[in-house]
């Protein structure tokens, strides 16, 4: 008979990328492609970048807004819309002021903490 295990403590996740930052996909079917971040979800990792990662899903017409899934879809008809799907965290990487693909690593500056560029040195924030 197995073991039962204790579930994992869920530890709080500091993700280095935020919402409105500009990004670069490294790997997946949207490879090279650049876009600005519109939401992440720090306990699945997951971020969800404007215009990429594009799917499909079938949604049925909506009589009032708020059992909508979708945002102004007061009296929507159904049928197949395209929307942001969500990329893993791992699989793009922060662009700096200039554009170009930087690492990041945090910095204390007066007690707060400051997103740096590992490549240039420049603040992020």
């Amino acid at each position: 008979m197995a073991r039962a295990t204790k579930p994992k403590p869920k530890r709080r996740n500091k993700l280095k990328i935020r919402s409105d930052d500009h990004v670069k996909v490294t790997a997946g079917k949207d490879r090279g492609k650049t876009g600005k971040v519109l939401r992440v979800e720090p306990t699945k990792e997951r971020l969800y970048v404007e215009g990429l990662n594009m799917v499909k899903r079938a949604v049925r017409p909506q009589q009032n807004q708020s059992t909508s899934p979708l945002p102004n879809a007061a009296g929507q008809l159904g049928g197949v819309i395209e929307r942001e799907g969500p990329i893993h965290i791992s699989n793009v990487i922060l662009l700096d002021g200039k554009g170009n693909p930087t690492r990041v690593r945090i910095e204390r500056k007066s007690g707060a903490r400051v997103r740096v560029a590992k490549s240039t040195g420049a603040e992020l924030d």
